[in-house]
């Protein structure tokens, strides 16, 4: 499974990225109209959605400081309504619990709705290689999965490819005519997916929220595909990480009024289904089976990181990339894994390594625009520069004695230049005095000399001016009071 990591080539990545003519279309138009269309929806609420801000941030601050205790509650639940509930390590025990269920009941179809949670510990290709067929139901999923690729963006899989992209897809692995119209290619992926939802034994979910007093499970979207997944297969799956739930039915109110304006724009989505156990009898709608496989994979070493632990808030709504300079040129597959934009710069480092993705961090201009559109006010800015900390600090440790040493006297003479430049800066007559010495400086060694060499070789250095603003200045008004005095005489 680690093989389909990509972040080490981040680089290559991206400069793909940016001389992909396409893809670069498609970034555009899908980025602002989903801009466009939270800003429409936001506005539509008021002075109110800051409110509701603060208040799910308080809701998620709350949940993940007494994750033990929610987690316990909801579990319990789950187990009192019939359900099982299974805590799984990392990816690889919650897809041996998976497929080894699957196998247990003689499933050999399973169907999913979407779910970032079962791409990050990669469930189809596990699947797959228990004997069991796993079919994606979302339309976005669908079209990534029969073109071998993966999601590029949280909510919207195939931003990445235009009607034409889909079009060709569509004639070449349903063997159909082909046709730009959306209603017919739509017409087309329900008919095929209607058969797989009528024979499958096996339905995967997500989960968007997890209520612990009531040990419900809710899932919002708008294709009801959702609602096919958990009603039709006899047994249900939801794969949820250990920082879905919230304490109270109560709380779900606020986020259900954030995550679909954030997201897609909308004042609320087509569907919420609400899971709560499994059915009690053979005319009820639902499930004979539900398990809840409840995962960690590395949650729990970002709870214990104070300085990261915020991210853990996050609900996945995607607002952050469509506003993301960096993610509007490059998309999502640049980023290497299944989380893009300013979140996955930050979550991806954090569950895959540091090592792994240690550029991903520095993958943002750092303005600000994640942290303005996030609706939970996570502060994603400051925590990529506190990653870049410890990456520095990870790679320092790294670094041979000699090395080392290097590194310190460098570290030393910068510290130097800086108390010189707070010397010199202290009164006009040193400031005026140092500015005259580094123009002569410039003179003699040049931008481009060995001592800006690092420097420069990812910015330019602009030149000093021969003389300053104020000597400019002077000099002009002199000369205009001089020719005016000539005048006069």
């Amino acid at each position: 499974m680690q093989d389909e990591i990509h972040t080490e080539t981040f680089v290559e990545n991206y400069r793909s990225a940016l001389s992909n003519a396409q893809l670069q279309k498609a970034l555009a138009i899908a980025t602002t109209k989903f801009t466009l269309g939270r800003g429409m929806a936001v506005a539509s609420v008021g002075d109110e959605w800051n409110l509701l801000r603060e208040r799910a941030r308080e809701i998620k601050e709350h949940s993940i400081a007494n994750l033990d205790h929610y987690l316990g509650k909801f579990a319990a639940k789950i187990e009192e309504l019939g359900g099982r509930v299974y805590w799984a390590r990392d990816a690889r025990d919650a897809n041996a619990y998976i497929t080894g269920l699957a196998r247990d009941r003689g499933i050999s179809l399973a169907v999913k709705s979407k779910s970032m949670m079962t791409e990050e510990i990669e469930l189809n290709h596990a699947l797959a290689l228990a004997g069991v067929e796993a079919v994606e139901t979302d339309l976005g999923e669908y079209i990534v999965q029969l073109a071998g690729e993966r999601p590029s963006h949280i909510i919207a899989p195939a931003i990445h490819k235009t009607r034409g992209d889909v079009a060709d897809l569509f004639s070449e692995k349903l063997h159909v005519e082909r046709t730009e119209e959306i209603e017919r290619m739509t017409a087309l992926a329900r008919r095929v997916l209607r058969q797989k939802f009528a024979t499958a034994g096996l339905g995967v979910t997500g989960a968007n929220f997890a209520v612990a007093e009531t040990g419900t499970i809710v899932l919002v979207e708008n294709e009801g595909n959702i609602r096919l997944t958990t009603s039709l297969p006899r047994v249900h799956v939801a794969l949820m990480g250990i920082e879905k739930v919230i304490p109270r039915l109560e709380d779900l109110a606020v986020f259900l009024r954030l995550l679909p304006r954030s997201a897609s724009g909308q004042k609320m989505s087509s569907y919420v289904s609400f899971i709560s156990g499994v059915k009690t009898s053979p005319i009820d709608e639902g499930p004979e089976e539900l398990h809840v496989v409840i995962l960690d994979n590395g949650r729990v070493d970002i709870l214990a990181n104070e300085h990261l632990r915020e991210s853990l808030y996050c609900i996945r709504c995607g607002a952050c990339l469509n506003t993301c300079p960096v993610y509007q040129k490059i998309g999502g597959h640049a980023y290497g894994w299944i989380y893009p934009g300013p979140i996955g710069a930050l979550l991806t480092p954090q569950l895959v390594g540091r090592e792994r993705a240690e550029n991903l961090p520095f993958a943002s201009s750092l303005c600000g625009a994640c942290r303005e559109v996030c609706p939970i006010k996570i502060n994603i800015p400051d925590m990529l520069l506190h990653l870049r900390h410890e990456i520095k600090e990870d790679a320092a440790a790294r670094v041979p004695a000699p090395a080392r040493a290097s590194n310190r006297l460098g570290r030393r003479l910068e510290a130097l230049g800086v108390k010189a430049w707070r010397a010199a800066m202290k009164t006009r007559r040193r400031y005026e005095r140092s500015a005259r010495m580094a123009r002569l400086a410039q003179s003699a060694l040049g931008n481009e000399s060995m001592l800006f060499n690092r420097w420069t070789a990812t910015r330019d250095l602009p030149p000093m001016a021969p003389r300053s603003f104020r000597e400019e200045w002077e000099s002009r008004m002199l000369g205009t009071n001089n020719s005016k005095d000539k005048e006069v005489k």
